[in-house]
């Protein structure tokens, strides 16, 4: 099997799609914004915050691992970088479970009125 034409091109496909992640909790965020408030007061003004933040957190974590990936294909490093990737699938993870239990939550307490 031949390797790829440019190494680099890896790399910058997976920072485009979570970049293009980033950018869709950050309109679903701001949706959420306009929508959630009516029904859940204070919490829907909460809840939009955090999804932003979020969004804030994946947008940095794909510039940085882009940054770091970029420079790994440069240098020929063969540096474990298994770590700031387990730590950024961490807070992906609970920050998608967190967001699961609240639409649940919302389901259900707009279907009871």
């Amino acid at each position: 099997m031949n390797p790829p034409a440019d190494p680099g091109l890896q790399a910058e496909r997976t920072s485009l799609a979570w970049r293009r992640t980033a950018l869709s909790v950050a309109v679903g965020s701001l949706i959420a914004l306009r929508v959630l408030p009516p029904q859940l007061g204070p919490l829907g003004y909460a809840l939009a915050v955090l999804g932003l933040l979020w969004s804030l957190d994946l947008a940095l974590t794909a510039r940085r691992r882009y940054r770091d990936a970029s420079h790994l294909v440069r240098t020929r490093d063969d540096l474990d970088g298994r770590a700031v990737a387990a730590s950024a699938l961490a807070r992906t993870a609970v920050a998608a479970g967190v967001l699961a239990v609240v639409a649940l939550v919302l389901v259900v307490v707009i279907a009871s009125r």
